[in-house]
């Protein structure tokens, strides 16, 4: 792949994007697979797709486009069909009759056979235009503007009467296979393309309810006959590497499968129940899960607050919050912040559910008699500057965390406290002893994750008497402008879109760390840390009402303003 008359890796390597090594090894790989220096590039992880294609395009003097915020215009994918735009990775983007021009997105702009099989399926005296756009953003986009290849119904259809849908499957490039086979892989296409997190399968006695928990709230999506389930566990645990024979016993496993362009992780376990072996599938989009720190939503103040955290060489910072809260997310966002050349950052997780560049990372597998105490001890031999432990559960792997702090690391965690302050006596009832918190602990993050209005839809009203008194705001003065959901097309009639985390964030200081130390009241903790500026997760919700953001009715869900009322 060359830039005019400079090759790609010689373009990134000027830019400082990488390395003559980095560049070394993808030039190896290019000599056994054949493909684009750019491709391995981001097949390495070496480079993200996106600056790959603002660097080509920046070099070319040619636009790039970021396809996810990207409008298809549907008389454009009339003029394409979808099989042509998947083999030669292509997506019509725009089309104007007037000046008979048609804007294509490509991955390659030297594909001379693509543009010339475009060419020929077009009118002669049509414009091509192009611009360039990641490969795996052209399938994702591809998938998701030329609709399914084969429907659910369709294929519960087929199950139904044996009847075959030969117009579905003629639409399809790959080849015929199982209905059951087909019918899984649409239902974990469906649940990714919805943006789900995890997909129920819940046997009942007469028949199987399927649920998708979106935006944190589980939705029933089908309910099918009971005669299907079997098959489809079958179908399930085959792919996840589970034993098909082993009925009675819960089981755990993973599937991997490319949707719409990108890798996509199913976290799969199986329960028995009455009614038969209940299945959940957690789903694990590598793409999402990496959040800069400055898109996590937080106020200046917490900002600050996170910053002087991060600042500290040595201590223990803790993220706390129910399951679902968005504590790996969180982690996450800081190592990616931190993560570079000159620090060697290693985790220890159960699982692994980001695998992330430079970062060595480690599962906690019961096969390989590997905890979380023994995995901080040998990870202490690997000269590490930071340690993440996934999570504190118990006395010796609280000891461990400690001792890492205690010896210059910086260590992160998780631990399951309903606040940053309740972090604590937590530890206390763990067995930490308040000498050896005091003076490690760098800080605190608490946080939840609360549904987004959908700005489409949201209605405006006024706040009443008893909004202003759960918002703390004077009656006398004006009554701000609240939102609450209403539903449309765009947010698939739940008023809700997507999700936002609020935080609490508490540093510690010496004089925190003296009233641990002398084992003070929660009352003269939370007293301490007030006077210095400390916010609770209520008073970040409630920012987050008065913004517009989210409904008072969807903090109260996940927050207690009892106190307030």
């Amino acid at each position: 792949m060359e830039v005019g008359h400079q090759p790609i890796g010689q373009v990134l390597i000027a830019r400082g994007v990488i390395s003559e090594d980095q560049l070394r090894i993808a030039l190896l790989d290019q000599t056994k697979s054949n493909q684009p220096v750019g491709k391995l590039l981001v097949g390495l992880g070496f480079v993200s797709e996106a600056t790959l294609r603002d660097a080509l395009g920046e070099s070319l003097g040619q636009k790039s486009i970021d396809l996810a915020r990207a409008t298809v215009d549907p008389a454009a994918l009339r003029l394409v069909p979808k099989d042509i735009a998947r083999r030669h990775r292509l997506l019509p983007l725009d089309y104007v009759a007037a000046q008979r021009r048609l804007t294509v997105a490509i991955a390659n702009h030297n594909d001379i056979v693509a543009l010339d099989k475009l060419r020929s399926l077009i009118a002669p005296d049509l414009i091509i235009e192009t611009v360039l756009a990641g490969e795996s953003e052209i399938a994702r986009a591809i998938d998701q503007h030329y609709g399914y290849e084969l429907s659910i119904d369709g294929i519960l259809h087929e199950i139904e009467t044996g009847e075959i849908d030969f117009r579905g499957l003629a639409a399809s490039t790959d080849e015929y296979s199982q209905p059951v086979v087909r019918l899984i892989d649409a239902l974990l296409t469906d649940a990714v393309k919805r943006e789900a997190s995890d997909i129920h399968f819940e046997p009942e006695a007469g028949f199987l309810r399927i649920r998708y928990r979106i935006d944190g709230i589980l939705r029933q999506i089908r309910a099918l006959h009971k005669s299907y389930w079997p098959a489809m566990t079958v179908r399930l645990k085959v792919m996840s590497g589970m034993n098909i024979a082993e009925m009675r016993a819960p089981q755990d496993g993973r599937i991997s499968l490319t949707v719409g362009g990108r890798e996509i992780d199913f976290r799969c376990a199986a329960q028995p129940t009455i009614c038969g072996e209940n299945m959940v599938l957690r789903i694990l989009d590598r793409h999402k899960g990496i959040v800069p720190l400055e898109r996590l939503g937080l106020d200046d103040a917490q900002q600050v607050q996170l910053w002087r955290m991060l600042a500290r060489p040595e201590g223990i910072i803790l993220v706390t919050g129910p399951t679902g809260s968005g504590k790996t997310t969180t982690l996450y966002s800081m190592l990616n912040h931190i993560n570079a050349e000159g620090v060697n950052i290693m985790t220890l997780e159960d699982p692994v559910e980001y695998p992330m560049a430079l970062i060595r990372q480690t599962s906690v597998a019961e096969t390989a008699k590997l905890d979380f105490a023994n995995g901080i001890r040998s990870m202490m031999r690997q000269d590490p500057d930071v340690i993440l432990v996934g999570e504190i559960r118990d006395a010796e792997t609280a000891e461990m965390a400690f001792r890492a702090a205690m010896t210059g690391h910086q260590v992160f965690s998780t631990l399951h406290t309903n606040s940053a302050l309740g972090v604590i006596p937590r530890l206390l009832d763990i067995g930490v002893l308040p000498d050896i918190m005091a003076g490690n602990i760098i800080g605190v993050i608490a946080q939840r994750l609360v549904r987004k209005l959908c700005l489409q839809c949201r209605k405006a009203y006024p706040a009443g008497a008893d909004e202003l008194r759960v918002l703390g705001l004077d009656a006398q003065l004006q009554a701000p402008v609240l939102y609450r959901p209403s539903g449309c097309q765009l947010c698939d009639y739940q008023g809700y879109r997507g999700r936002i985390a609020i935080m609490e964030t508490l540093r510690m200081d010496d004089d925190i760390d003296d009233l641990i130390l002398r084992r003070a009241t929660h009352r003269e903790i939370r007293q301490a840390a007030a006077a210095k500026g400390f916010r609770t997760l209520a008073d970040d919700g409630l920012r987050r009402v008065i913004e517009g953001t989210t409904a008072l009715e969807e903090v109260m869900r996940v927050i207690d303003l009892t106190e307030r009322m």
